[in-house]
């Protein structure tokens, strides 16, 4: 699979992206704080389980059945999960991607938008995630990580510019530069193998359907959100 280094796509509209930068620099610290000795289970008191979200109908305050360390309300968890992250290998995989693609979504819907859509993308991809998931072993399984969101800036930007070249590692050592189309269209389509075939996954569980979410949330939200002119699919590349 293809490692994103960066792409050959300047900014437009926007001088900088301020708001791709603060979320990266939230998530790391926040894997910096939690991974320096805290309880583990306070981690999973911002966690999406999908069990006790769905106990209290999503707004129902904190779940009575839990052994979090804080009572956080269930419904808060939606937002709190995306900023945590089980390994550094799970939080540089996904903020990579974010740090690669999200400056030219941000170009492309403006800094504000921008830090709603990818909350909005997180918040639809945990959804989908605990509504499939439950009454199967993993509605007791917490839910943390940014891929949710992320998977919608990716779903944003392959709908905005799969045209672009983009420079990879491929073999995580091998440099070359192909189009956006294939490495976000080949991240895609192994997203929805692994959710339409599990059994050939990583043993330890991954939430494939919060990736699946994302993508639909950012693939719909996108033709919303972006800034009147903007077109869709590099059109203005002629």
């Amino acid at each position: 699979m293809f490692i994103p280094v960066r792409d050959e796509n300047p900014l437009k509209t926007i001088p900088f992206q301020y708001v791709t930068v603060l979320l990266i620099a939230i998530n790391v610290a926040v894997f910096a704080f939690t991974y320096s000795g805290v309880d583990p289970y306070l981690i999973s008191s911002f966690a999406v389980r999908p069990s006790e979200l769905f106990l209290v109908n999503v707004i129902g305050g904190a779940s009575p059945v839990t052994n979090d360390a804080v009572a956080v309300p269930e419904a808060y968890t939606l937002i709190s999960y995306m900023f945590f992250h089980g390994d550094i290998w799970h939080l540089l995989g996904n903020m990579v991607f974010l740090w690669v693609f999200g400056d030219n979504v941000e170009d492309a819907v403006g800094h504000i938008k921008f830090l709603v859509f990818y909350l909005a993308c997180g918040v639809f991809a945990a959804l989908l995630h605990a509504f499939l998931v439950s009454g199967t072993e993993m509605a007791g399984v917490p839910l943390i990580g940014a891929s949710g969101a992320v998977a919608g800036v990716i779903a944003a930007y392959l709908m905005l510019h799969p045209r672009v070249r983009v420079w990879v590692l491929a073999l995580k050592f091998i440099p070359l530069q192909v189009s956006a189309a294939i490495v976000l269209g080949l991240w895609v389509i192994t997203q929805v193998v692994m959710v339409l075939s599990p059994q050939i996954g990583d043993p330890n569980p991954v939430a494939w359907w919060a990736h699946i979410g994302g993508l639909l949330a950012g693939a719909v939200l996108i033709i919303v959100f972006r800034r009147p002119g903007i077109p869709l699919f590099d059109r203005a590349l002629g």
